[in-house]
């Protein structure tokens, strides 16, 4: 389970260090950083798949997504003295993102490359360092993985450094570079429970849905990205996974109500009985409140819970009456994983509160910099980042 997540230079996420439990619910005002959190993490995530650069790219590249204010904030601005100016900058340009629990952790460094280097992407993020270590702190003694630009090196067996010959590329992460199981066993460790995270932001729930569709259907414990295999995920969950789990969330959520599955030359399609109509409705009659319901029930009762499973503003298209369904539901599978949801809807909110193991932790922009409201240095968890 992570314990902290820590965010540098990342849009209004100047310096974010974030405890984590079992089940978190990040939420704030609009603008406070929330979807920041949520993409820093994903972005995390894309480290460990090869994406990050491109993923950065996307948003266009460091210019856009790095820290827009100035370095440090003078006692003069933060008592309203003075309006924020710009300052000749005297810390290199960096955009860092880390985490770490009982057993390891992970940071990651990137900035512009070298004036002189010969590039035509010059606006390109670098990878200046990365690290493994193990313990929740980065120490010096804790150091497993340590890369400085393109030079890598691992610690053998008997804790000695020796240096990995090949050298990294600049755009991407050792994690993919480099997965020798004998020198760097921690790296294959770290990159696969990274790679088990699951995201689910925003499902498709308009009339031209693949979730509303007859799909091809195979085995699916885990429900994709885009819930366009929606109908095989739940066949899943009711043959190999727990079907009484899923009956009683659909009754939770629409009392009388029944879930089926048709298929028909091996197509799958969702079918649902609801009291007092003499059909059943098909998925493309479905409302999008409905639809969007079943396929958060898919993703929280995959038979194969993920490490970390992330959930952005999950109460999209929902009545607020389905908001404490889903709130039973959401504590139901951070029983299996370590769960994240971003939201602002106050009745999910205050139902995930009352459950246990959880915690809410509320974004606030002063000056445009995130940081968790009523939280001083000494509630939040030691974190220390490697330097350059």
């Amino acid at each position: 389970m992570l314990t902290t997540l820590a965010i540098a230079g990342y849009r209004s996420l100047r310096e974010l260090i974030v405890p984590l439990g079992r089940l978190n619910v990040i939420t704030g005002p609009n603008g406070s950083g929330k979807s920041s959190v949520y993409r820093s993490l994903r972005l995390l995530a894309e480290a460990a798949r090869g994406g990050l650069i491109t993923s950065l790219a996307r948003e266009g590249g460091l210019p856009s997504t790095l820290w827009a204010g100035p370095e440090r904030f003078s006692r003069a601005v933060l008592a309203g003295e003075f309006a924020v100016e710009p300052l000749r900058r005297k810390d290199p340009v960096s955009l860092r993102l880390g985490f770490s629990g009982d057993q390891f952790g992970y940071a990651i460094d990137l900035g512009l490359p070298l004036v002189n280097d010969a590039t035509r992407f010059p606006l390109d993020p670098t990878i200046k360092r990365e690290c493994i270590w193990s313990g929740p702190v980065l120490r010096p003694s804790a150091l497993l993985v340590d890369r400085h630009g393109p030079a890598l090196r691992t610690r053998d067996e008997r804790g000695d450094w020796q240096t990995i010959p090949q050298p990294v590329a600049s755009f991407d992460s050792m994690m993919t570079e480099f997965s020798d199981p004998r020198s760097a066993p921690e790296m294959i460790t770290v990159r696969e429970q990274i790679r088990s995270w699951r995201f689910y932001d925003h499902f498709r729930t308009d009339a031209d849905a693949p979730a509303r569709l007859p799909q091809i259907g195979t085995h699916t414990p885990v429900l994709a990205n885009d819930g366009a295999d929606l109908a095989a995920a739940l066949q899943t969950i009711r043959e190999i996974g727990d079907p009484a789990a899923l009956d009683a969330a659909i009754d939770d959520a629409f009392p009388g109500s029944r879930l089926d599955v048709t298929t028909q030359d091996g197509r799958f399609e969702v079918v649902m009985q609801q009291h007092g109509l003499v059909r059943p409705l098909k998925g493309a009659e479905l409302s999008d409140g409905t639809l969007r319901y079943l396929l958060l029930v898919a993703a929280l009762l995959t038979p194969r819970p993920p490490e970390l499973l992330v959930l952005n503003e999950p109460e999209t298209s929902l009545h607020p009456d389905l908001l404490p369904a889903l709130a039973r539901l959401i504590a139901r599978a951070a029983a299996h994983s370590q769960v994240l949801v971003v939201s602002h809807a106050a009745r999910l909110i205050a139902a995930l509160e009352r459950e246990e193991a959880s915690q809410s932790i509320v974004l606030e922009k002063p000056f445009g910099a995130t940081r968790i409201a009523d939280a001083d240095d000494r509630d939040l968890p030691a974190w220390k980042w490697p330097t350059r």
